[in-house]
């Protein structure tokens, strides 16, 4: 199914909704630090089964403690809801580490 491109103004409607949550070259961008590795890596082979549920898949990076992560819908060329539920899926499981 097609995924709608928001506009700005939806975008930052929906960032006063997203702890932590703020845009970067296009995406939505967080950087999320745990107590260490292991934590870290935790989250996301959590949020790895989040994102194979949704078809929707994240631009991420780790290093040690931190995730960084950056979503786009690519067949949008731009953020949608996906990216926005995504979003809330990653604060909900971070807040359980």
């Amino acid at each position: 199914m097609a995924q709608k491109k928001l506009t700005d103004n939806e975008i930052q409607n929906y960032l006063e909704q997203l702890n932590g949550w703020s845009l970067q070259n296009g995406k939505l961008h967080k950087e999320f630090k745990f107590d260490n590795f292991i934590t870290a890596f935790g989250f996301m082979t959590q949020l790895a089964l989040v994102a194979e549920s949704m078809n929707h898949h994240p631009e991420w990076f780790n290093v040690y403690n931190r995730v960084t992560i950056d979503m786009k819908t690519h067949d949008a060329n731009g953020i949608t809801l996906l990216d926005i539920e995504f979003a809330k899926h990653a604060n909900t499981i971070s807040l359980k580490k």
